[in-house]
């Protein structure tokens, strides 16, 4: 689920520049993994928010869920178009980050509706959040690509009113769904930082590479303490504490 852009995307950019060309074989890598990633990520989260909408309590919000993971599967053809775009074959693409996307669902299995509306906005807001911290460092369009994959159409307004409704109806929800949120934290930095380091590719693009600037070891550490400083802002949101 996409969430509201976040400060990470509104400061000025650096790394890659329009001049930046996709045909170098090194970067042409590095853009190919950032664009699989998203693109399972999208795929996986079509799935997720499918079957989350056959646990929605009413048609209002089934339809809901199912208008937001028709959103998702567009998001998907955005990028695998792109992909193609490039001469790389979407599933190859994608493949690497399989073992890690997935390992983060299975690990948060939501037990009931509100759970899986919390992981959507929460859990996949901060995987998304890591992915716009590496477009700072890629070529314009490409950048632009990732973004407008990633804007929120009023999918956190949806979230935020329904869990805030559930607290108001029940105040014990709080402190189970809270719990819940600080468990998908955990989780979802864990996947972003395996995906960011078994992958060279997509790593070159944080730490940069040869003629191309990246992060240094400080701003690595300023890009995690954003990615909680977001986490916490969007429990906020819902009514719950980080």
């Amino acid at each position: 689920m996409s969430n509201e852009e976040t400060p990470a995307t509104t400061g000025a950019t650096t790394g890659a520049t329009t001049g930046e060309s996709a045909d170098e074989p090194g970067y042409l890598a590095a853009v190919t993994d950032l664009l699989g990633a998203l693109a399972y990520g999208e795929l996986r989260a079509f799935s997720q928010l499918a079957r989350d909408a056959d646990l929605a309590p009413a048609l209002r919000h089934r339809s809901a869920l199912a208008t937001l993971a028709a959103h998702e599967l567009k998001n998907y053809a955005v990028l695998t178009e792109r992909l193609q775009s490039l001469g790389v074959v979407p599933e190859t693409a994608m493949e690497p980050f399989v073992p890690a996307v997935d390992a983060f669902h299975e690990r948060t299995s939501a037990s009931d509706w509100l759970e899986g509306l919390v992981k959507a906005y929460v859990g996949e807001g901060i995987a998304q959040d890591f992915y716009r911290e590496i477009s700072r460092y890629v070529d314009d369009d490409t950048r632009a690509l990732v973004l407008s994959v990633l804007e929120d159409t009023g999918q956190a307004d949806f979230a935020v009113s329904v869990v805030r409704e559930a607290i108001a109806a029940d105040p014990r929800v709080a402190g189970r769904l809270a719990l819940w949120g600080r468990r998908l934290v955990g989780e979802a930095i864990t996947q972003a930082q395996r995906v960011g380091v078994e992958r060279d590719a997509l790593a070159s693009i944080l730490v940069g590479a040869p003629g191309r600037a990246g992060a240094d070891l400080a701003e690595l550490g300023r890009m995690f303490v954003r990615l909680t400083d977001e986490h916490s802002r969007r429990m906020e949101r819902l009514g719950l504490s980080a």
